[in-house]
């Protein structure tokens, strides 16, 4: 992890970079296909979905949450991702969901820097990578 300062426009402009932004959604989704069948089953999303940290924390701590209630959760999160229900989330779903997700963040932060900790294989950190690329070039 990391702290890094980031506002709504790092996302957005790692986003309208698509050379970019798909080569670390292909990378994510090649990463997460354990078995190499070109689509994510629930178990392989499952990871993904956890990594998004859903729990509700106190001051970083984290708050135990009904397993039930995280399994709801986790499983209308895979069927926003599988746009055509069936079941798996092939490519194009994870790249159009992430990307809407990543947007959604954007918004809600605004123009304004936030400083952040960021995991270091998170979107969120690859933007603020990008960015940094970007300023040195």
């Amino acid at each position: 992890m990391s702290v890094e300062i980031l506002d709504g426009a790092t996302i957005v402009n790692f986003l309208e970079d698509e050379e970019a932004f798909n080569a670390q959604i292909c990378d994510r989704f090649a990463h997460l296909d354990s078995d190499h069948d070109g689509r994510l089953s629930y178990g392989e999303m499952l990871k993904e979905l956890q990594c998004l940290r859903l729990l509700e924390t106190h001051f970083g701590v984290d708050v135990e949450t009904d397993p039930d209630e995280l399994a709801l959760v986790y499983g209308s999160l895979f069927v926003q991702f599988d746009h055509d229900l069936n079941g798996t989330v092939e490519l194009e779903e994870f790249k159009s969901e992430t990307k809407q997700m990543m947007l959604a963040m954007a918004t809600g932060m605004g123009f304004l820097p936030v400083q952040m900790v960021l995991e270091e294989d998170s979107f969120l950190k690859k933007a603020v990578e990008w960015e940094s690329t970007k300023l040195v070039a």
